[in-house]
């Protein structure tokens, strides 16, 4: 005996009440198998779904995009801090600049790896390290690091730090829209519950094969397990 399925993606939700939204149009309401109440709460709540969806859908659209522009404002602002200081470590090597150097930066003195900065959290961290460190060294009268300079390091920092807050905002605006979408869903569900049990009570007179036909025009989906089909029960 094949079962009844809801829906479970937000199309197949759509698709359903629209299904019941054209009935609702082409039939007399007395030879509609649900409720007007329910066809006008249908009519009522189908663009809102829909609105929302698209909202949701476009906002994640927006975070995608920008996250591969993030992406590769990090790439390069972690290329130019891990570049500043591999010139600092040479020039400490070549003894044109002091070991305790290392210290502006939050380094020990001795540390000659540089810093492991594989995360936004950690660019940032060692970002604002690196660039405060070095100020701090220019105005106690250091000599410039050059190729790159704490400039060239601190413009490309800034652009990754606009794009990731730009970015984070991106996306608490989806969570809002996707929670917004999950309070639409659970309306959504609870009108074509009701519709498909008003539906199939109204056919339920007719023999299981008639009844499932006439409610599958409403959009009532039935599915048959493998082992029925198996059998031959399904052409």
């Amino acid at each position: 005996m094949p079962y009844r399925r809801l829906p479970n993606t937000d199309q197949a939700r759509l698709r359903a009440l629209k299904t019941a939204q054209e009935k609702g149009a082409q039939l007399a309401p007395m030879d509609l198998a649900f409720s007007q109440k329910l066809l006008f709460d249908v009519k009522a709540f189908v663009p809102q779904y829909e609105q929302v969806i698209q909202q949701y859908q476009f906002s994640k659209d927006r975070q995608a995009k920008f996250g591969k522009s993030l992406a590769e404002h990090f790439r390069v602002a972690r290329m130019y801090l891990s570049h500043f200081l591999q010139v600092v470590n040479m020039s400490i090597t070549r003894g044109e600049f002091k070991p305790e150097t290392r210290t502006f930066y939050g380094l020990s003195e001795d540390d000659r790896t540089i810093p492991e900065i594989n995360t936004e959290q950690q660019l940032i961290e060692w970002g604002r390290k690196i660039i405060k460190g070095e100020e701090e060294r220019m105005v106690r009268g250091g000599s410039r690091v050059f190729n790159p300079t704490i400039a060239m390091v601190k413009v490309h920092f800034e652009k990754f730090l606009e794009n990731y807050d730009f970015h984070k905002d991106l996306v608490k605006t989806s969570q809002k829209m996707q929670e917004k979408v999950a309070e639409e869903r659970e309306t959504a569900d609870k009108l074509i519950v009701n519709i498909w049990n008003e539906v199939e009570a109204r056919f339920a007179g007719l023999e299981p094969e008639k009844k499932r036909k006439k409610a599958s025009e409403y959009g009532v989906v039935y599915i048959y397990r493998p082992s029925e089909k198996e059998n031959g029960k399904v052409s």
